[in-house]
This record gives C-alpha cells, structure tokens and sequence, in this order.
C-alpha cells in the first residue's frame, strides 16, 4: 500500500497556509526593520512593564530568548532596561517612546496582513476557522505567542 499524498493531511494545509501569512507579515515588518518575534515582545510590553522572567513565562519563551530580543530592541533605541531600585541586579524592560510610537504603526502592518491573507473568508468562514482552531489549541495545551 502506498503512503498517503501529502496533500491529504491537514497539517500540510494548516502550514502551507501558516507558511504564508508568517511569510507575508515578516516581509512587512522587514520594511520598518522589525522581526516577528520583536514585534510579539513590543506588542505584549505595550503600556507595561515587566522582569524578563515574567515576560518569557507570558510569551512561552526562555529568559535568555527574551534577553536576546531586549538586547536587539535596545540596540535600536526602542526599548530600555530600568533597573531595580531594591536589587540591582533584577531589572525591567519598558518601550521607550519610540518604541511606543511604533506599536500602533507595526499593528496596522499586522492588521494589513490579516486583511490580505483572509478577506476571502466570509464571515461565518473565518468565525468557523477561528473557533476549530481555537479548539485545538485548547486541546493541546498551547500557549506559547508563535514567532517563527
């Protein structure tokens, strides 16, 4: 018996779809030299802030991933380190204000995405697909904010 296509497994649909809009949004986010995953960390401290611990618990990511991501945001003035008044050697990430002034500019560009990838849904489409994945990310447990 032959193995099945790969064309009949959903997965295969589910990421060549993922695949593209990912694709898409990157591209994007290229245009104002953000990634996906600084884009996620500025939109989850967007009018916060949090440790570095509390954010990779939150965006399911390891604090030295968070670290990497703050140090590259820093180094493009659009977030800061404010250390801690009690323990020196804990710390605070916040959005400077230009970082603050970019978030509302890289959601439009997310917003764009969204509209351009899945403006061929009806309505109902795109509220069934919402709810069924929705309902396997339940399933499984799923938490991690997807940035690759």
């Amino acid at each position: 018996m032959a193995p099945a296509e790969l064309t009949s497994h959903l997965g295969y649909w589910l990421r060549l779809v993922s695949n593209h809009v990912s694709h898409s949004f990157a591209r994007k986010l290229q245009t104002v030299d953000i990634t996906v995953a600084e884009w996620a960390l500025m939109r989850v401290l967007f009018g916060i802030d949090e440790n570095p611990s509390q954010l990779a618990e939150r965006m399911g990511m390891t604090k030295g991933a968070i670290t990497k991501l703050a140090d590259r945001l820093i180094a493009k003035s659009l977030m800061t380190r404010i250390a801690s008044p009690e323990d020196r050697r804990s710390h605070t990430l916040r959005l400077t204000k230009k970082g603050e002034s970019l978030v509302p500019r890289l959601a439009d560009l997310a917003d764009q995405n969204e509209a351009e990838c899945f403006s061929h849904l009806s309505r109902t489409d795109r509220a069934l697909l919402e709810r069924v994945l929705k309902a396997s990310v339940k399933r499984f447990g799923l938490n991690s904010i997807p940035i690759d």
